[in-house]
This record gives C-alpha cells, sequence and structure tokens, in this order.
C-alpha cells in the first residue's frame, strides 16, 4: 500500500507542477460558476417578481439545466487530458524501464496512477462541494443529501472515465493517441445505448454497457445498486485491461493468452454486469427529502397486496399512432417507465407482443392509400428494418386477447397468476404515457374491488355511452382520455330506476333529468338515497321543474331562470366558476385548482340555492363571479336579445354557488352528495374544447369530485410532501456581487495559486 502511494504521491506532483492540471482546475471552476449562478439567479429573478418557487434544490443542481447536469456533459472533455500522460510518458521517456527494474509491480504501477486520479477527481468534487455548502446558506432548507447523492454520481463517473483514461495510456507511448482513443471510447459508451436494440440477445447487454446518463438517476436523487455497481465493474475492468497491457509489455507472452486474458476479464464484467441489473437483485436508496423518486404509500400499499406474480404484456399494433413507443428499440426505455414497481415487485415480467390489425391512423391512411393492411405492415416493417415475420396477423391476435374495444391501439394486459386481468393504456394527450396515478389504480383493480358509478338512464338524461358532444362517454369511459373514470378506477354501468338499484353501486350520476319520475321510480331512488348511497346530480336551466323534487329532499333548490355575466367575448350565459376555499377541504385535488387559478366552464348553469336543514353539511365548491353576475328570469334569447340587471324582477348581481358539495352521517358512513348547475360542463364537448385566456380544467371538477365521493379512494392519492425549499435568501443585489465572486475572484484565486507554483518551481 506504501508503494500505491508514493506513486500516486509522485503522480500528483507531476500534476500540479504543470500548468495543464491547474488549467482544467481553472476551467471546471469558472464553467461550474457560469451554470450554478445561472440556475440560481433565474430562481433569484422569479422571487422578486413575485413568483411561487418550487424544489429549488432539484432545479439549481439537477433538471435540464442544473449544475450536475452541465457539468456531466463536460467531464469527458477534462479527463482525457489528464489521463493520456499517465503510462504514455513513462512509455515514450523510457522511465518505464525503471519501474520494471525496480521491486514494483504492475498492479501497483497501475493502482498507484489510479489513485492521484481518484485524488485529483477529489479535488473537482470539493469544487462542486463550494456550491452546495452556499446553496445551504443561500437556499431555504436546501435538500443537502440530495445533493450529496448527485456528486457522488458525478465522482464516480470521474473515476471510471479515469480509469478508462489509464488503459488508453498504457496501450500507447503517444500522449496525444491516448487522449484521442479515450475521446473515442468514451464516445462508444455513450452512443452503445442506441445500437442493436432490435436484437433481443444484444440488446441488454449494449443498454447495459452505455455510460451515457448512468450518474442521471444519482442527480436526480436516487442511489441504485445496479448504477453504483456499473461503475465499480467498469473501472475494475479497464484496470484489470490496463494490468494485463502492462504485463504484455513486461514479459512477452504468446498472443493468444494476452488476448485469452483480455476476453476473459471481459466475460467475466459482462457476467457480473448481467447478474447486478437483475431487478430481484437490486437496492435503492433515495436521498431525496421527499422521496420524489419512489412509489407514494398508497401505491406501495395496493403492490404489497398483489401476491404472486404478474404479467404486462404490451400490444404492439404496428398501424397505430404509438407504435414507436414499443419497438424492440425502446423497449430497454420503456421497462424504466417501470422500475418504481419492479423495485417493489422485482417478480413482474414484461412481454411484448407484435401485431397488425386496422386502427386509426390518419397519417398511415393519407400516405398509404392504396395499400392492404398487410402491405402497410411490410412497408412500416422495412422502414424500421424489422423482421416482417415478427407481426402477427389479426386472427392471431385474437386468440389470445380481443382488442378490438380498445381500438387496436398500444395498450398493455395485465395478468396475475389467479386470472384477474385489466388493461393499461397510453392517452391522447402531451405525456401519452400513465403516471403513477393511473398505474396504480390498474394494480389496484386487480386486488380489490373498485367503485361502480351507475349512469341513471331512462328519462332523456346525458348518455354515458354515446359519443355526441352533450353526452358523457368521454367523462364516463372513453379509453384514450387520461381522466375518465376507467383510467382512474372506476367500474361504471347504466341503471333504470324502473327496479330498484344494485348494491354494488356506490355512486349514480343523474344528469339532465327531461322527464319527471315515476311513483315507484322515486320510491327506488328514495331507497338507494335511504341507503345511504352516494350520487351526482347536475340540473340544466328549464329543468327546474323535474330536477327540484330530487334535490329539495336535500334542502337545496335550482332557482328560475340561468345564471348571466355580460362578457366581451362569450355568450352572457356563459360561465367561469371558481373554486372556493372550502373545496380543498373537500378534496385536494381543489386545492391544486385553487391555487394555480383554474376555472370549470359552464355554458348555461342554473344559480344554486341550499339551506342545512336537512341534517346536512353543505360546502359550496364553485361559484360564479361576485361583480357582473346574476341570475337572469326574464330574457330567454341569449344570442339575439341583451340582458340587463332588473332588480325590480328579483335579480340580484352577486355571486352565486354553481356546485355543492353535501355531507351526513348515517350510521358508520358518511354520504356525499355532488349537485351541479349545469350539466354541459361534464360533457364530451366542453371537456374537450378550449378557449382562448381561459385556464379550463373541468377534469379536475370529475378527479376532485369523485375521488371524495369515492371516499378518497380512487383516484390513487400519490401526493408527496411539498417541498420545502421553495425560497431563495438572496435578492438581486446579492446576487450580482456574489455572481462576480463566484465566476470571478473564485476562478482567479486558483489560477493565482498555479502561476506561484508554476513561477517558484523555474525559480529552483
Amino acid at each position: 500500500m506504501k508503494t500505491i502511494y508514493k506513486i500516486a504521491r509522485t503522480e500528483l506532483q507531476t500534476l500540479f507542477y504543470s500548468p495543464v492540471a491547474w488549467l482544467i482546475l481553472v476551467i471546471f471552476t469558472f464553467q461550474a460558476s457560469m451554470a450554478f449562478t445561472d440556475m440560481l439567479g433565474g430562481y433569484v429573478r422569479s422571487q422578486s417578481l413575485g413568483y411561487r418557487l418550487w424544489s429549488v434544490t432539484e432545479g439549481t443542481f439537477g433538471g435540464m439545466r442544473g449544475l450536475f447536469t452541465q457539468m456531466q456533459q463536460y467531464l469527458y472533455l477534462y479527463i482525457p487530458l489528464l489521463t493520456m500522460g499517465l503510462m504514455s510518458r513513462e512509455l515514450s521517456s523510457g522511465s518505464i524501464k525503471l519501474l520494471y527494474s525496480s521491486p514494483v509491480t504492475n498492479t501497483q504501477i497501475i493502482l498507484g496512477k489510479y489513485l492521484s486520479m481518484m485524488i485529483y477527481g477529489l479535488v473537482l468534487t470539493g469544487i462542486l462541494m463550494v456550491y452546495m455548502i452556499f446553496a445551504l446558506f443561500a437556499v431555504k432548507s436546501a435538500d443537502f443529501p440530495a445533493m450529496l447523492s448527485g456528486l457522488l454520481g458525478l465522482y464516480l463517473l470521474l473515476c471510471a472515465y479515469a480509469a478508462i483514461g489509464l488503459f488508453m495510456s498504457s496501450v500507447t507511448s503517444y500522449q496525444v493517441v491516448a487522449a484521442m482513443g479515450t475521446l473515442a471510447i468514451l464516445a462508444v459508451l455513450n452512443y452503445v445505448k442506441g445500437m442493436w436494440q432490435d436484437i433481443e440477445f444484444v440488446r441488454d447487454i449494449t443498454y447495459w454497457l452505455a455510460i451515457g446518463g448512468r450518474a442521471d438517476e444519482f442527480i436526480r436523487g436516487l442511489i441504485c445498486s445496479e448504477d453504483v455497481l456499473y461503475f465499480v465493474i467498469v473501472i475494475v475492468l479497464f484496470l484489470m485491461l490496463s494490468i494485463i497491457r502492462l504485463q504484455g509489455r513486461r514479459q512477452k507472452t504468446l498472443w493468444m493468452v494476452t488476448w485469452g486474458k483480455y476476453a476473459g476479464v471481459v466475460v467475466v464484467a459482462m457476467l457480473m454486469g448481467f447478474l447486478t441489473s437483475r431487478p430481484k437483485l437490486m437496492a435503492f436508496y433515495d436521498a431525496t427529502r421527499t422521496k420524489m423518486r419512489t412509489l407514494t404509500p398508497n401505491s406501495q400499499d395496493i403492490v404489497a397486496r398483489m401476491d404472486g406474480g404478474l404479467t404486462i404484456t404490451t400490444f404492439v399494433n404496428i398501424l397505430e399512432e404509438n407504435y414507436w413507443a414499443g419497438l424492440p428499440r425502446s423497449v430497454n426505455d420503456d421497462l424504466r417507465r417501470f422500475r418504481m414497481y419492479t423495485r417493489f415487485k422485482p417478480e413482474i415480467k414484461m412481454k411484448y407482443i407484435y401485431y397488425y390489425d386496422k386502427a386509426e391512423n390518419p397519417s398511415l391512411d393519407k400516405s398509404y392509400p392504396n395499400l392492404s393492411d398487410r402491405g402497410r405492415m411490410l412497408k412500416r416493417a422495412e422502414i424500421w428494418d424489422l423482421d416482417s415475420n415478427m407481426f402477427m396477423r389479426p386472427e392471431e391476435v385474437k386468440k389470445i386477447v380481443d382488442l378490438k374495444p380498445e381500438g387496436n391501439r398500444f395498450v398493455r394486459l395485465l395478468e396475475r397468476d389467479n386470472g384477474e386481468k385489466t388493461f393499461l393504456r397510453i392517452f391522447d394527450d402531451l405525456q401519452r404515457f400513465p403516471f403513477e396515478t393511473e398505474i396504480s389504480a390498474s394494480f389496484k383493480r386487480l386486488v380489490m374491488e373498485l367503485p361502480l358509478v351507475g349512469f341513471v338512464k331512462g328519462h332523456g338524461e346525458r348518455d354515458c355511452i354515446r359519443e355526441g358532444d352533450r353526452d358523457y362517454n368521454r367523462f364516463a369511459q372513453d379509453k384514450p382520455f387520461r381522466h375518465s373514470l376507467i383510467n382512474q378506477g372506476f367500474d361504471f354501468t347504466e341503471v333504470t330506476l324502473d327496479k330498484p338499484i344494485p348494491e354494488k353501486v356506490d355512486i349514480i350520476v343523474i344528469a339532465d333529468m327531461r322527464y319527471a319520475m315515476t311513483e315507484q321510480e322515486k320510491a327506488n331512488l328514495g331507497a338507494y338515497i335511504a341507503r345511504g348511497g352516494n350520487l351526482v346530480v347536475a340540473g340544466e336551466p328549464r329543468r327546474q321543474e323535474v330536477m327540484n323534487p330530487i334535490v329539495e329532499q336535500f334542502g337545496v333548490k335550482f332557482l328560475p331562470g340561468r345564471l348571466v355575466k355580460v362578457s366581451e367575448n362569450f355568450d352572457p350565459d356563459f360561465i367561469i366558476a371558481r373554486s372556493t376555499k372550502e373545496a380543498q377541504d373537500i378534496a385536494y385535488i381543489f386545492e391544486t385548482l385553487y391555487r394555480r387559478e383554474y376555472v370549470v366552464t359552464m355554458p348555461g348553469s342554473t344559480a344554486l340555492e341550499y339551506t342545512e336543514d336537512k341534517g346536512f353539511k353543505v360546502t359550496p365548491l364553485f361559484v360564479s363571479d361576485t361583480i357582473g353576475s346574476w341570475n337572469e328570469v326574464e330574457t330567454t334569447d341569449f344570442l339575439d336579445d341583451t340582458v340587463r340587471l332588473n332588480p325590480a324582477a328579483g335579480e340580484v348581481e352577486r355571486s352565486y354557488p354553481t356546485v355543492l358539495a353535501l355531507s351526513r352521517q348515517m350510521g358508520d358512513k358518511e354520504q356525499r352528495i355532488v349537485i351541479l348547475g349545469d350539466a354541459d360542463c361534464l360533457s364530451n364537448g366542453e371537456i374537450s374544447i378550449s378557449r382562448k385566456d381561459v385556464p379550463a380544467a373541468n377534469y379536475y371538477l370529475i378527479s376532485g369530485s369523485f375521488f371524495w365521493l369515492s371516499e378518497e379512494e380512487v383516484p390513487i392519492d400519490v401526493r408527496r410532501p411539498t417541498p420545502p425549499d421553495n425560497a431563495v435568501n438572496l435578492g438581486m443585489n446579492a446576487m450580482y456581487y456574489w455572481k462576480i465572486v463566484l465566476m470571478g475572484l473564485w476562478p482567479a484565486i486558483l489560477a493565482f495559486f498555479a502561476i506561484f507554483i508554476w513561477v517558484r518551481r523555474r525559480g529552483r
């Protein structure tokens, strides 16, 4: 060990007496200061402008432009300059012969040289530590453990780069060639991730070999044993290769023996990499304060209930728009989407089935109007360089599962060993892939019975099957819509009131009833209410006579007329309803809506009036504006006529409730009811439409209401604690001076020491 230390000390003395090491330190410090002050300065500016800050630590050090993220991209430029002379200098000058003649082993030489690089790496990470300490004082409640995780990742990455550079330096006596060779290997290891991904046998090997992005999880705050051991294996691999190379130079051996040693070391490294990447052998540590890189407790509880195996089969239709997400070259990236779940259930098996069948794809129809489905498959397979034999025919897939109800879209079939099955979909929005909410909802469907929502029909109500603008298909069961009930963990059915409502129905929806109920129907509805059933009642203008008998028993009334608010851009009866503070106590989802100042649009709403003498606690969830809003009882033509406030007709300008939440205790159960003054706000057309300068989020109304109605069971609550690092303890002036210090003075001090040592050495 002493010999290794002496070699390392000698190498460091040589390194720091050269201008290269100091120049790298100065440039590294300047780039780090520039990245750090740019990100932190952005937060200071945003805070000064009055914007709300969120997770400042992660944004400053991680994210897309954080300090660690940017420095990770620069490291590969520095290391070749440092390592190119480690062995090349000894080989070119002939001093290697002195080492050979001394009682020093090849292993000691390589480890001593490498130790010097590890120490230099500590100097670089020490510079980064300065910014972490600065952040502890500058950022409120900075997440220091998460910063340490990122620093560890960068240090391991730097050590891996150094091992590769040391090997290349031992291969040639030319320092420039060693540097270029190091860059070449790093380039290969960065880009090998995307190579030969279509070949199943090779896919996992090349994906594991890739060094690009290996520190990303560390930077995000998650330490995974696979990533740690990857760096250890790569470091040991290239150190062993360096030792073998040195042995080959020191004593002559058959080339077959030398290459056999190389191959043996590589094979052992690949085997170790395969074993350490098995989910059952992985260990994780989430260093973030709020455990952002770990499943939430609710999701963990769902996974824990799932005994036995689980197979996730992804069906990829080459003729469908989302086929790219499941192509062989995308499989490893796709598997990482379930990494949080395989962490807690490593026995999850992933399968991929490729097929072709007719699906809605306008672009494909336009590109190949005259080709059959098989012809289109062959064309796409040719473009992607895929074997057309891997795609099943439609009739072959139907023997496994009928995907026609899913529109033959990209979909996953989740199947337990006990035969329980469900689908997990991707969605027609910008994010496409399911979040933890949707994945956990699908898992929960496999382990327990979920709430059943019954849509009442028979009186002209909104239909949960049809896809017209006024109907409720999108809200209830639209498969590509992320926020539909079936994708958030609910089941749905249609119910009629001519017979008792089934016991299994947990919530019923009565929307825009046009015809009055019969006495028998009233009795059946009354029995459901009497047993404590939850329900949603949505009214409409001109339906008060039919709908009031339903809600009056709760102390609520749909007022005559309709709500109006004069607007320059919209019809007077277009109401923009805003969330109340009290709504946050009903469902956490409404808190998000209130904080972000989202609204619910109601194109034609009645005002609601309520009392609390029927035993219900009433909470207004959404209300109309206080100014310029009233209940219009005279005007009926809102297109050609002009609405005017007429106090003589009883019209009062004030804020009116448009959505109410009612609750009462019935034994050990709390009955919950949501009443809306407008049925259109939940319709297919209104959920889908967007209007300029109107931040409508009607789907929040659906999610929040049904979360409360299901007694907080679904949608799955995946909230995490709010990150406390939401403020910066610096003003604009202070940030300006600190930017000068960090970008100017700090690198200048290092440059001064470099010049001082260089001049002093020359003087000697």
